[in-house]
């Protein structure tokens, strides 16, 4: 239960279930919950990685009963939470949340990336229910765990109501890259995540409102197909959704299916060969790291040379060997295109 879900409305919710994976062994862990609009919904990561002293929060998430839960096992064996990082200035799902995570862990030291902004209002961050005293800003007041983490900042870029920056975070024992929302690798298969809840993936596979929802694999497939499509464009070449000054200018009854389309009453509409689209998106056999299709699109073309430098540091790190998003498939090999 996220009893704060009003303040970002997002499915599912007020009722959010958690997945606990480790994904590099007694080394790095995720904890997934389902996040999105219109039924689009797709995993969102919050990483926990051992370090000096204890543990490390990458990207907070609600920290529901059974997520405190899941984290107060790891804390038994492998020492408590010493810090939690918030590595994105733009990254509302996670930025939410740190409050509440916050106040979960009295003894951590607290991370943010620097260039933090709110809407509507700019607000300090003491404001927005994130203790003074024990939050620093990642690069301005130094980084956590150097001995092990190399700290890589990328930005800030102008994205009109505030800017996009994110620091990425190198973890040397491993060999892995945690990022929020820069790089990602998805899956042909939807994530195990969805077998707690496949509602999103089989409202999806649906070509017309009036369908049940049937539960099989290829459904859930091609549910996922379109769920990522429309998730990493927000308007994909292939959909089809009418403005609504059309919706209205059709008879009743045409519209009323029309405006349902768009409050995500009814699955969207696709051109055919939507499936081409999605199929340069999800690996097959794995995933392939690349750029975040939406921010390729949408604010990289601002700024592409401070991406270009930025993937060059990446490529340039010795020893590695694995991407860690905050959001889709973790840990994807590091095999970037």
């Amino acid at each position: 239960l996220w009893n704060w879900w009003p303040l970002l409305p997002l499915y599912p919710y007020g009722q959010r279930r958690t997945l606990l994976r480790e994904i590099i062994p007694g080394q790095i862990w995720s904890f997934e919950q389902l996040q999105g609009l219109y039924y689009v919904a797709v995993p969102v990561r919050l990483t926990v990685v051992k370090v000096s002293g204890g543990l490390m929060l990458v990207n907070p998430l609600p920290p529901t009963r059974e997520l405190r839960r899941a984290l107060s096992s790891l804390e038994k064996e492998h020492g408590s939470v010493v810090s939690i990082v918030l590595p994105t200035a733009s990254g509302l799902e996670h930025k939410i949340a740190l409050p509440a995570m916050a106040r979960a862990f009295p003894s951590a030291t607290l991370w943010v990336c620097p260039g933090q902004w709110s809407f509507p209002l700019s607000l300090p961050l003491t404001f927005l229910g994130i203790p003074g005293r024990r939050t620093k800003v990642l690069i301005d007041d130094g980084a956590p765990h150097p001995e092990s983490c190399s700290w890589l900042p990328l930005g800030p870029i102008d994205i009109g109501l505030g800017s996009f920056e994110e620091v990425a975070c190198f973890h040397e024992p491993t060999g892995a890259l945690l990022v929020t929302d820069s790089l990602v690798g998805i899956e042909a298969n939807p994530p195990e995540l969805f077998d707690l809840d496949p509602t999103p993936l089989l409202f999806h596979s649906r070509d017309r409102g009036d369908e049940p929802l049937v539960d099989s694999v290829e459904n859930r497939r091609k549910g996922w197909a379109r769920v990522v499509l429309f998730a990493c464009f927000l308007r994909p070449d292939p959909l089809k959704i009418p403005p609504l000054s059309e919706v209205f200018r059709h008879s009743f009854k045409p519209g009323l299916r029309n405006l349902k389309a768009h409050y995500g009453l009814f699955p969207f509409s696709w051109e055919e060969g939507w499936e081409v689209s999605a199929k340069q998106l999800l690996g097959e056999s794995q995933p392939l790291v690349q750029v975040a299709p939406v921010l390729e699109r949408l604010i990289f073309p601002r700024a592409k040379e401070t991406l270009c430098d930025w993937l060059d540091q990446v490529a340039e790190l010795k020893k590695l060997r694995w991407l860690v998003s905050a959001h889709f498939s973790a840990p994807v090999p590091f095999a970037p295109r």
